[in-house]
């Protein structure tokens, strides 16, 4: 009986890191639509998004099968609320990933502002992010799920520094308004796909030590 528990367990683990993979995909063509102004590459990654929400369905499905079956330890309970969980930010992630992709396809009809380097560069973090917590789920690594706190602080500092950066923009030239108004709801998209990201980093410590850790600025 708990052979084939396990085996199940197993399954949902696998399902679950193929879904984290491609929200990974999406996150990281992201930033390479955005850098080389590629409108194509950014309709690829809107159409991905529905591979994303079918897999939550088909995740979510499996899961409550799961749950609704007798002899559940703490710890396997934990793991398939861990999934419900973590199926809602993943999905919302790649949301916010085709929201980039779609302000590309905004951005590359014109020239760019500047040479868009540190955007690109929080979409490669934040891939990273989603590195980690594959690792995190596929090898019971509580550290790299810490370490998804970390980089997303790095996310919030780049999210500020890109912010001011393009307020100056708008105020020393009221003609870039408009561009640096799309560029600042990539920033915001990117933000935003961060915490969903900690959001995940904090539910697999719940999963793997039975109590829920946050960062500190987050604790009231």
């Amino acid at each position: 009986m708990r052979e084939i528990l396990d085996r199940e367990l197993n399954q949902l683990t696998e399902q679950t890191i193929r879904m984290i993979s491609l929200v990974r995909e999406m996150t990281e063509k992201s930033a390479r639509a955005l850098s080389e102004q590629d409108p194509q590459l950014a309709q690829e990654i809107i159409a991905q998004d529905a591979q994303v929400d079918a897999m939550e369905l088909e995740i979510e499905s499996r899961t409550i099968t799961l749950i609704a079956r007798q002899g559940l330890v703490a710890s396997d309970l934990r793991f398939a609320f861990t999934i419900i969980k973590a199926l809602t930010d993943l999905e919302r992630a790649a949301d916010y990933a085709a929201h980039v992709a779609e302000d590309v396809i905004v951005l590359a009809k014109e020239p760019p502002l500047k040479n868009y380097i540190t955007l690109p560069e929080i979409g490669r973090r934040l891939a990273l992010m989603l590195d980690l917590i594959s690792k995190a789920f596929a090898e019971r690594d509580i550290e790299a799920a810490k370490e998804v706190f970390r980089r997303d602080d790095e996310i919030d500092a780049l999210y500020e520094e890109v912010s001011r950066e393009l307020l100056t923009y708008m105020m020393e030239d009221p003609r870039t308004i408009s561009k640096a108004l799309t560029l600042g709801r990539v920033a915001r998209s990117y933000e935003r796909l961060g915490d969903h990201l900690e959001n995940i980093s904090e539910r697999i410590i719940y999963w793997l030590t039975g109590k829920m850790e946050k960062k500190p600025e987050d604790v009231y």
